[in-house]
C-alpha cells in the first residue's frame, strides 16, 4: 500500500512539473517570420503585464482609416532590466514599430524594434523573453 501511494505521489509531482512547460506557446506557431510589418502610429493602450507586455498602436492609412495593432513584446522583467518603466512609452506617444504579423490575425504582431518620435531606438527583447 505504501509503495502504491509513493508511486501515485511521484506521478502527480511529475504531472505538476510538466504542465507549465505545456502552457508556453511557440512564437513560430503564432507569428509568421515571412510577414514583416512596419507600423507608424500612436500608442492607444499599454498592457504592462506578464508573461508579455502588449502595446496597441493606432495607425492611420492614406484614406484616413485607423487600424489598431496589438504588438506583443518581451516580459515586463526583461524590459525593466533593460531600463524600461511603465512611463517609457505611454498612451499618446508617437512610435514606429517593426515586427512580424500574426498567422491568424495580421494586426496582432510580435515586435522586433521600436523607435520613439524623437528617433530613440528602444530595447524590445527577443521573442520568447
Amino acid at each position: 500500500m505504501r509503495t502504491m501511494l509513493g508511486v501515485l505521489a511521484a506521478g502527480a509531482a511529475l504531472l505538476a512539473l510538466a504542465s507549465p512547460l505545456a502552457a508556453h506557446h511557440s512564437w513560430t506557431a503564432e507569428y509568421d517570420l515571412n510577414k514583416p510589418v512596419a507600423v507608424k502610429g500612436v500608442v492607444a493602450k499599454v498592457e504592462w503585464t506578464n508573461p508579455h507586455t502588449h502595446f496597441y498602436i493606432e495607425s492611420k492609412d492614406e484614406k484616413g482609416t485607423i487600424t489598431t495593432w496589438n504588438f506583443e513584446m518581451a516580459s515586463t522583467l526583461a524590459l525593466e532590466r533593460a531600463g524600461w518603466s511603465r512611463k517609457t512609452v505611454q498612451v499618446g506617444d508617437q512610435v514606429t514599430i517593426t515586427g512580424y504579423a500574426g498567422r491568424i490575425a495580421v494586426e496582432r504582431a510580435v515586435a522586433a524594434s521600436m523607435t520613439s518620435a524623437d528617433g530613440r531606438e528602444l530595447f524590445i527583447g527577443k521573442p520568447g523573453q
